[in-house]
């Protein structure tokens, strides 16, 4: 087998799929991903028992659920980031084509289980929630027509990116989903700032935003309930945010133990929503502080691998996904503790739920994919040889 360098990776001609997977592919990240999973199944043990007795199911159902939905989660992750840039910039266009419609059809088809949103399809056996596989196909197709606007004769990617962002956006109100409205307009500033936009535009976009906020308050009982709540000094002793902040508090730094904690029994998202409350209270500050380094390792290591890179397609979708990713996190867990208006959101990988834990699979494999190494040299050497030249 012979070997060739070039830039900085070495390529092994005629290596197999997986090893060749292996040697490039971020494998601290794979662990994060794998210890955030292995969390999660270690919450539920202890928040999902009370809600099967409530619904009448064996006790550790949901547990069994999250593992087969992990599995499918872990595995496409994996296939994704076996695959080329290329050809999860072309199935990404193709999944937020189905994706779009399938949100379009939400207010037809859809249910709200009771939620006051209608964002789901039931299934009977499961439900699926499009806008969970909408952000990662979106963010790598909004990626992809920003950089066709940065080549010499391109297509009017940028303005095209607004308007895409501006119909999803308003499908996501209309459910209403203002959560995700805001991971998308944030996936698309991401995107449109790292291909270099001015200062300007990126504060008209955020006053803009500000100003749909307020129209939301106005409009939308459902948005100014929760924006009152987050904004009222005393909160109701009996509210999920109040128990939950109780439950973090309460827990200190080392937790009540395994199995002792009181809040899971009282809070009904205690599984999904508010899964970070169930690690204070049980585990303390110390498993919460684990927690967050696993996020910020898988987001600061993809950043640190995309600055090397010299493709901008693969820059600006990679720099969008590692961000959509960390502000999901950031807001589960900033809701939990009261520096967020209460958004139902799930912490990646930990808490319960099959559409959340097989998209965010998909995203971390897409980010896989495009943080892995290639031959190609990286940006610091193509900048020095130009120089040199």
């Amino acid at each position: 087998m012979t070997e060739m360098a070039h830039g900085t990776v070495i390529v092994h001609s005629g290596e197999a799929v997986l090893p060749r997977w292996w040697r490039t592919v971020d494998r601290v990240t794979i662990g994060c991903v794998l210890a955030l999973f292995a969390i999660g199944i270690l919450l539920g043990f202890a928040a999902s028992p009370p809600l099967a007795m409530r619904n009448h199911l064996p006790p550790f159902h949901y547990v069994t659920r999250q593992v087969f939905f992990g599995v499918l989660a872990l595995g496409a992750m994996v296939i994704v980031s076996m695959l080329s840039p290329t050809s999860v910039r072309r199935l990404s266009t193709i999944g937020f084509a189905g994706a779009f419609v399938a949100l379009a059809l939400l207010p037809f088809f859809g249910t709200d289980f009771g939620s006051g949103g209608v964002r789901w399809y039931s299934l009977g056996f499961a439900s699926v929630q499009p806008s969970e596989f909408l952000k990662p196909v979106f963010t790598v197709t909004i990626a992809w027509l920003v950089a066709a606007n940065l080549e010499t004769a391109g297509p009017p990617g940028k303005l095209i990116s607004f308007v895409l962002t501006l119909m999803v956006a308003g499908l996501l109100a209309i459910q209403p989903d203002f959560g995700q409205t805001a991971l998308i307009l944030f996936a698309w500033c991401v995107i449109y700032f790292v291909a270099g936009a001015p200062m300007l535009l990126i504060l008209v976009v955020g006053t803009g935003i500000l100003g749909a906020g307020f129209l939301a308050y106005n409009s939308s009982e459902h948005f100014a309930r929760r924006i009152d709540g987050f904004l009222a000094p005393d909160l109701d002793p009996y509210s999920q945010l109040a128990r939950a902040t109780n439950a973090i508090r309460e827990g200190g730094v080392f937790g009540a133990g395994l199995g002792e904690g009181a809040v899971k029994w009282s809070l009904p998202d205690a599984h999904t929503d508010f899964i970070i409350a169930v690690a204070a209270e049980e585990y303390g500050l110390i498993l919460v502080l684990v927690i967050i380094g696993l996020f910020c390792t898988i987001a600061l290591r993809s950043f640190f691998r995309l600055m090397r890179e010299r493709d901008p397609f693969i820059r600006l979708a990679g720099s969008g996904l590692a961000s959509l990713l960390a502000l999901q996190a950031f807001i589960n867990l900033g809701v939990a503790v009261r520096l967020l208006p209460a958004k139902g959101m799930t912490l990646p990988f930990v808490s319960y739920g099959g559409s959340s834990l097989i998209a965010t699979g998909i995203l971390v494999g897409m980010l896989l994919c495009l943080t892995r190494q290639r031959p190609q040299g990286e940006i610091r050497d193509y900048l020095l040889s130009r120089r040199g030249g």
